[in-house]
């Protein structure tokens, strides 16, 4: 189920923090704007008749061949179910934690991450944490609950590895939404720091821009890495958490916009069906940091990497491919535990499908002329040909309108692998006056000289190829050859130009 509704269309909504008392006031406010008619009467949301049920978390260790299925239950306290559930003190245990629900039941990710986790780690623990009788309470309660419900995890772990003698460097929580809070509370509160703890979109609301002891935070493992899929922003849904929250946050796609998923369409259904709607509507966008991870998992060879990067613009731009100085990481399970004074943003670009990979590039040009020429909004279309295959009618999304003696970078992205590139072609369609015409002839005298001063000249176009982390450059292939054609064709240049000259004796 997905983790929450909140909808930010009008103004911000006053959302109920920890220590504040529930009242009747603000619980009216808030629900009036999650479709208080569809869900239950608030005398049954606020009246708790049995705290303890709501707030006991139960620990299933599922099994390889039934990753479905609650078969056995680790009961803290008992040592003697250890040995029934055949728990394995000297492997990895992962601890699954669910977000809220609607329904009461286990959406069905649960069992394809449990799968994809022993198909990793055959010999593995693989816990869900179940607490449904609290995930199920309206999303304010859900919330305020996720710290008593950490803290029964934390006593479990310190159980577990009191009793089974398990080194917590073992243990790695796996939260999502609401249940990434969960597994924060549950690493600040154990005695001791578990190894890791991985946040999937964890949730905004009554929890963004609060203290790190009220969320998920660097200091509840040693090292925590987080996935931002759906982010505030997004046409005024806010369902995940915007800020860093771990060590390395990673927002693919910027963390808004999830290829394949229609958010609009969404928006229509809730509009027109209500909170029923919810669930399809919302948990792609919200859902697909969960699968990403399980991609991770499944698709070891093909494992995406993420960039650090000062925004989601700059990424967007292609100015931040580079790997030096642990700049790229793998996302999802294989990630490098990078430990900095501060949060690390990283971010990716994604396909609509599992495998989720794919291949960054980096295309940067210098438009140079005697004469200034005015701002240009072009329609630019680049094909890529490589040793493995191509990739054509790539349409870079332009930040900014192209101007003359300036450089620009644009970021192209292929799904498929084309290998090591050995020609591109550009096609330009200028949709602000400029005649075709009078572009392919422009174009044509890029590399041949024959310009006059009006004339805007290429000097090169340099590629940063992100995942093999390659340099080209790529120069006209047959100048005198375009006039008459749509697209200009480059290749590698024979003699690429450099700022150095090889061979500078050093000072």
């Amino acid at each position: 189920m997905l983790d929450f509704l909140n909808i930010r269309i009008i103004s911000n909504l006053p959302y109920l923090k920890e220590t504040q008392p529930v009242n009747a006031s603000k619980a009216v406010s808030l629900c009036f704007f999650v479709f208080c008619n569809f869900l239950e009467p608030l005398s049954d949301l606020f009246q708790h008749k049995d705290e303890a049920r709501q707030t006991v978390a139960k620990f299933s260790l599922r099994k390889p061949s039934h990753p479905d299925d609650d078969l056995c239950y680790i009961i803290p306290g008992e040592a003697d179910s250890l040995a029934a559930c055949t728990f394995n003190s000297t492997s990895k245990t992962f601890l699954v934690i669910h977000g809220w629900t609607l329904s009461g039941m286990f959406e069905s990710w649960v069992a394809k991450l449990v799968s994809a986790l022993y198909e990793r780690e055959q010999t593995a623990n693989v816990i869900v944490v179940d607490w449904l009788a609290s995930a199920q309470n309206h999303y304010v309660v859900a919330a305020q609950k996720t710290k008593a419900v950490g803290q029964q995890i934390a006593r479990f772990i310190d159980w577990i590895e009191e009793t089974a003698n398990m080194p917590l460097e073992n243990i790695h929580l796996i939260g999502y939404s609401l249940g990434a809070h969960v597994a924060g509370f549950a690493g600040s509160h154990a005695t001791n720091k578990v190894g890791r703890i991985t946040g999937l979109d964890p949730a905004g609301p009554d929890f963004e821009g609060e203290h790190a002891h009220r969320r998920l935070s660097p200091d509840d493992a040693y090292f925590v890495d987080v996935l931002h899929t759906f982010t505030r922003g997004s046409l005024g849904l806010s369902i995940g958490i915007q800020q860093p929250v771990g060590h390395v946050d990673i927002y693919p796609n910027g963390g808004s916009f999830q290829p394949g998923c229609n958010l609009r369409g969404a928006l229509e259904k809730i509009a027109n069906f209500g909170i029923f709607a919810v669930t399809d509507a919302i948990k792609c966008e919200h859902e697909r940091s969960v699968h990403l991870f399980i991609d991770s998992l499944l698709n070891e060879q093909e494992a995406a990497k993420a960039y650090r990067c000062g925004s989601n613009d700059m990424f967007d731009r292609g100015m931040c491919l580079s790997c030096r100085k642990s700049r790229c990481n793998t996302v999802g399970y294989d990630i490098s535990k990078v430990r900095k004074a501060r949060n690390v943003q990283m971010y990716t670009k994604t396909r609509a499908s599992m495998p989720f990979r794919v291949y960054h590039y980096q295309l940067k040009m210098h438009f140079s002329s005697k004469v200034n020429r005015s701002e240009m909004d072009p329609s630019i279309t680049v094909s890529l040909y490589g040793t493995k295959g191509e990739a054509e009618n790539l349409e870079p999304k332009l930040k900014e309108k192209i101007t003359t003696n300036r450089t620009h970078s644009f970021l192209l992205v292929t799904e498929e692998d084309i290998g090591d590139l050995l020609m591109l072609t550009f096609k330009w369609e200028e949709t602000n006056g400029w005649s075709a015409s009078n572009m392919l002839k422009m174009v044509s005298s890029w590399w041949s000289g024959d310009s006059d001063s009006s004339n805007m000249e290429v000097h090169k176009i340099r590629i940063r190829a992100g995942e093999t982390q390659q340099k080209m450059v790529f120069c006209v292939k047959d100048a005198e050859a375009q006039n008459s054609k749509q697209e200009v064709t480059f290749v590698k240049c024979k003699n690429p130009w450099r700022t150095k000259p090889q061979g500078t004796p050093k000072r």
